[in-house]
């Protein structure tokens, strides 16, 4: 089955959203999450600026949700799903550049990730409910600022670590009618291979995660969950491209750059 791609983009100064198509996206009106109709106007793909698939009003994240990554770094499954939230100020488009403040010198690292996009108000809902509340899905590069994690002893920093500004980075896309077990995460570095990962490894399906998380916050159409990383993440330099790849998704495309700026004398 084809998956149908929502796409958000600016074009003349405006905002818009439609399916996109090959290399053209129709474009749509009202809302995305509630009544909508496809117009009779076309675009260009190369002609308009890609914006975030869904503006979330939460970002939240899954740590040892894979059972390879567990294994490897010896830890045990979870009874629950284990999640950190992202700032909203660190959301990040395809195709923007991801930095770091100068305040921190640390490792930085890339975590491609399936996401899931909630497309219903949803709160303490059953499994069985739960997949119809993701509306699709998407590609999420999670970046950490690794050392800020442990730094301090007394207190683990993971929403200081998931949420500099452009560390929640997602789209290009939002995919529906996929599904999700076939699904496979690639992670490129300049051009090589660090991740390739099945979702079928998850330890909690998305409509367990979705229904564990709807137990203790209320869910809200264009909420993203991101479903966890697996093997393969690695430290990066500035300079470095990372794409996130899942095939029926697409590629999100995202440059790390320096906050140095340089000083003419």
């Amino acid at each position: 089955m084809t998956a149908k791609l929502w796409i958000r983009y600016e074009a003349d100064g405006q905002a818009g959203f439609g399916i996109l198509e090959g290399d053209r996206v129709a474009v749509c009106q009202g809302e995305l999450f509630g009544t909508f109709e496809r117009t009779e106007q076309s675009l260009l793909l190369a002609d308009v600026t890609t914006m975030l698939p869904c503006v979330p009003g939460k970002l939240i994240g899954l740590w040892n949700n894979f059972h390879a990554q567990a294994a490897k770094q010896g830890l045990s499954i979870p009874a629950e799903p284990l999640w950190f939230i992202k700032a909203a100020s660190s959301y990040c488009a395809h195709g923007q550049p991801f930095t770091v403040p100068s305040s921190y010198e640390g490792r930085v690292v890339y975590e491609g990730e399936l996401g899931l996009v909630i497309g219903k108000t949803c709160k303490n809902i059953s499994v069985d409910d739960a997949a119809d509340a993701i509306f699709g899905v998407t590609c999420v590069n999670d970046v950490t600022a690794l050392d800020l994690l442990t730094r301090d002893a007394s207190f683990a920093q993971w929403t200081r670590a998931k949420s500099f500004d452009t560390f929640g980075i997602f789209g290009p896309v939002i995919a529906c009618g996929l599904d999700w077990q076939a699904l496979t995460v690639r992670t490129l570095v300049n051009g090589r291979e660090r991740q390739n990962y099945p979702c079928s490894d998850m330890i909690f399906s998305p409509a367990q995660i979705v229904a564990c998380l709807s137990r203790e916050m209320t869910l809200q159409p264009g909420d993203v969950i991101a479903c966890g990383t697996s093997l393969g993440v690695l430290p990066i330099r500035p300079g470095t491209v990372v794409e996130v790849s899942i095939d029926g998704i697409g590629v999100l495309k995202n440059t790390y750059e320096s906050n140095i700026k340089s000083v003419e004398l």
